[in-house]
């Protein structure tokens, strides 16, 4: 027996046919997953939010973090994140233009606006990579006090920033590194840093050029710098040496800003990571005439979609992180 089912009917609205919106099936999935992707950015976004919000006054400032070129010494803040963000945009763009070039069926073009689009989403990748290894390094180092604050060291003749290492005293080291009835230290003992709490706290005493500036933002939008009576008062606070950040210290200041920063733009990343692997696997499939053969370059549209929102992203990732 022969039946006939009705999927829609001709009318304004649609009837439940099998190209809702007048897209295809795989275009309207994508869809449904960059919308519930939006959602989940969202979320983190928000919940950054509102905790810079409660710790506004202890929140790390971004052109003071973020100040590294690669190959490059000195302080230019920055420079290099705004670096990424136009390759990412650019790589946007060539997206654009290898969709627009599949419309028309023009396969070479398509190759070259798709590769284009790779190298765009591995500079941005490495890029990150890079500036996650700079970040979790550090420059200065600080030390951290009882309640978690974090005091950093500035030159009281020029007001730049003073590396611990450069005023630290030198004291032997009398620590214990293996003994057998304590089993290897690591398990039982904290990590080691460049220099001691002690080396540090004997050479800011001994160097009169030296003051601390607290995490603290004052009323002009700069973190507060004590005078040096203060800061021997202050230095009683400190209990150890901080290098760099990680997810329990940050040298930068709240440690709330390191947890935000890897998870957000990690999981941003991985984003980007995962749009690249797609991608070279279209490019591929372009080469080997598999869409000129179906006669349409669909697939290259729906992975056009999601590299165009991964893009959208990282403007609210880098507005909220680095410009707010």
């Amino acid at each position: 027996m022969n039946s006939t089912v009705t999927t829609g009917t001709e009318t304004s609205v649609w009837g439940g046919g099998n190209q809702p919106l007048g897209a295809s099936y795989g275009k309207m999935m994508m869809w449904f997953f960059i919308v519930s992707d939006a959602l989940t950015f969202s979320g983190f976004l928000a919940a950054y939010g509102f905790s810079r919000f409660k710790f506004i006054e202890t929140w790390p400032i971004a052109d003071e973090v973020f100040t590294h070129v690669p190959f490059f010494h000195g302080n230019y803040p920055m420079i290099y994140v705004a670096f990424m963000t136009f390759v990412l945009i650019m790589s946007s763009v060539t997206m654009v233009l290898a969709v627009d070039a599949g419309h028309k069926m023009k396969k070479n073009a398509v190759i070259w606006y798709m590769f284009a689009t790779v190298i765009g989403g591995i500079i941005f990748v490495g890029s990150q990579a890079w500036e996650w290894g700079t970040f979790i390094k550090g420059d200065y180092g600080a030390l951290e006090t009882k309640g978690g604050r974090i005091l950093q060291f500035v030159k009281a003749d020029t007001g730049e920033r003073a590396a611990i290492s450069d005023f630290a005293a030198s004291i032997p080291d009398s620590r214990v590194v293996h003994e057998r009835k304590n089993g290897i230290w690591f398990y039982q003992e904290p990590g080691l840093t460049s220099v001691s709490l002690k080396e540090v706290v004997e050479g800011f005493k001994a160097d009169s050029n030296i003051l601390i500036r607290t995490e603290t933002i004052n009323e002009e939008g700069e973190k507060t710098l004590l005078d040096r009576k203060a800061s021997l008062a202050k230095l009683a606070d400190a209990t150890q040496v901080v290098e760099g950040a990680n997810l329990i210290h940050n040298e930068y200041g709240s440690r709330l800003f390191a947890d935000f920063f890897f998870f957000i733009t990690g999981f941003h990343g991985f984003h980007v990571f995962s749009g690249v692997v797609i991608n070279i696997i279209i490019w591929f499939n372009v080469i080997l005439g598999t869409y000129e053969r179906r006669g349409h370059y669909e697939m290259v549209e729906k992975v056009g979609l999601y590299w165009h929102f991964v893009d959208l992203v990282w403007v609210f990732v880098f507005t909220f992180f680095y410009l707010v």
